[in-house]
C-alpha cells in the first residue's frame, strides 16, 4: 500500500524572532485570524474545527495532530526543519514530539533552507539570512539531528533516515555535507543518510551528485508544466479591487496537469507530490494566489488516480502531500468549520478505494 506523508508546518506558536519581526504573540493563526473575504463568495477566513487554535507547545495538540493523522491513513508528517548556521526557529514542537513516544506517528524532517525575508507583506527585506558555514557547523547540525534519527518512528528508507533539502539550490557545498553526514551517520550506527531533493518552481531536476531522490512538491512543482497560453488567460482573469489583486488558477486543471504527466526521467528515485488545495490570501493580503474549483469530490477522485500512479507509475512505496495545517495558505487537511472532517474523509475513502484496486 501507498504511504501518505503529510508536510507539517511547525509555526503554530511564539518565538520572540517572530515576536520581533511580526508582532507579540505572532503565529500561523494570527494571519488567518484577521483575513477578509477579496471577492464575493470568497471562503475566508478559514477557521479551524470549534475554534481549535492550537499551540504546539502544548504535547496534547501533537498528540492530537498524530491520533488524527493515522485514524484517517496518513503513514507520517514530513516536519519543516529549520536551522541557521546553529540557529534554530520553531524547534520545541519537534522536541516535545521526539520526547513523547506515545506521539505514535511516523516522522521526517525537510529543511526548509532558505533565507526568512518579508515578502509575505510583498517586501525584500531579509529578517534572518541562511548561510551554512563551513565543517564544524554541518557536523554540529548533524548531531542536533542524530537523536531524531535513531528514534524508532523516524522514517527510513532502505534502513537510512530520510532528509530532504527544500532548496539545494541555495546551498552551493551541499554534496561535501552530504559527504560528511554519511561518514558521521556509519560512526554512530547508521548505515548512512537517505538525501532527497525537492522539485519546485526554482529545480526542476536533480542536482546533487549524491542525493538518492526527488520529491514532487504540488501544486508548485506543477507551475513548470503550465503552456503559455494558460498563463495569458490567468493573467486577463484577474479580478482587481482597490486593494487586493489576486491570481487565480484552475484547481481542477493543476489536478488534471498532474495525473496526466509523465514523470520526469532521472536515475534517481522519484516520488510524486500531491495538494489539497491553495488559497494563500491570509499570508500575502494584496497579491493572494487562489485556486478555484476545489470540491471534496474533486479531491477525492483526484486523490485516488494519484495514489493509484504512485504504484504502477512512480512505482514508489510514499507520495507526499501538501499539506497537513498550512492555514495560512488555505492548504490544509486539519478539520475545518466550513468542511469539518470532510477533508480527511474524502481522503481516507480514496485511499479504501485505491487499495480495493489493488493499490
Amino acid at each position: 500500500m501507498v504511504k501518505i506523508i503529510a508536510f507539517h508546518l511547525p509555526q503554530f506558536h511564539p518565538i520572540p524572532e517572530n515576536d520581533e519581526w511580526w508582532g507579540e504573540g505572532f503565529t500561523e493563526w494570527t494571519n488567518t485570524k484577521k483575513c477578509k473575504p477579496a471577492y464575493k463568495g470568497h471562503y475566508q477566513p478559514k477557521e479551524p474545527l470549534d475554534n481549535n487554535y492550537y499551540n504546539l507547545l502544548d504535547k496534547d495538540a501533537l498528540l492530537w495532530q498524530a491520533d488524527l493523522a493515522k485514524k484517517y491513513g496518513i503513514y507520517g508528517f514530513c516536519f519543516y526543519h529549520y536551522w541557521f548556521k546553529g540557529r534554530q526557529l520553531l524547534e520545541k514542537p519537534l522536541e516535545i514530539y521526539l520526547a513523547n513516544k506515545d506521539i505514535d506517528l511516523p516522522f521526517c524532517f525537510s529543511w526548509a533552507n532558505h533565507s526568512w525575508t518579508r515578502t509575505w507583506v510583498e517586501k525584500k527585506d531579509i529578517l534572518l539570512e541562511q548561510t551554512y558555514g563551513s565543517l564544524p557547523d554541518w557536523e554540529k547540525h548533524f548531531y542536533f539531528l542524530l537523536p531524531y534519527f535513531k528514534d524508532e518512528r523516524y522514517i527510513k528508507i532502505n534502513g537510512k533516515p530520510v532528509f530532504m533539502f527544500n532548496r539545494p539550490l541555495d546551498f552551493a557545498e551541499a554534496n561535501n555535507m552530504i559527504d560528511r553526514w554519511d561518514q558521521l551517520a556509519v560512526e554512530n550506527g547508521l548505515t548512512g543518510i537517505y538525501f532527497i531533493e525537492t522539485l519546485s518552481p526554482f529545480q526542476t531536476t536533480g542536482i546533487l551528485k549524491r542525493t538518492e531522490a526527488l520529491v514532487e512538491y504540488e501544486p508548485t512543482y506543477t507551475y513548470n508544466f503550465l503552456p503559455f497560453w494558460y498563463k495569458v488567460v490567468k493573467k486577463l482573469g484577474t479580478l482587481t479591487s482597490h486593494k487586493v489583486k489576486p491570481v487565480f488558477n484552475s484547481y481542477s486543471y493543476f489536478w488534471h496537469l498532474i495525473i496526466n504527466r509523465k514523470p520526469l526521467v532521472t536515475d534517481k528515485k522519484l516520488y510524486p507530490g500531491a495538494f489539497v488545495n491553495w488559497d494563500n490570501h491570509a499570508r500575502r493580503p494584496t497579491a493572494p494566489i487562489i485556486f478555484l474549483g476545489f470540491s471534496l469530490a474533486r479531491f477525492r477522485s483526484y486523490m485516488i488516480k494519484q495514489i493509484v500512479r504512485s504504484k504502477k507509475v512512480y512505482h514508489s512505496e510514499y507520495l507526499f502531500i501538501n499539506a497537513w495545517n498550512e492555514w495560512a495558505e488555505g492548504n490544509t487537511l486539519e478539520p475545518d468549520k466550513k468542511y469539518k472532517y470532510g477533508i480527511l474523509e474524502a481522503l481516507q475513502s480514496a485511499i479504501k478505494a485505491a487499495k480495493s484496486d489493488g493499490i
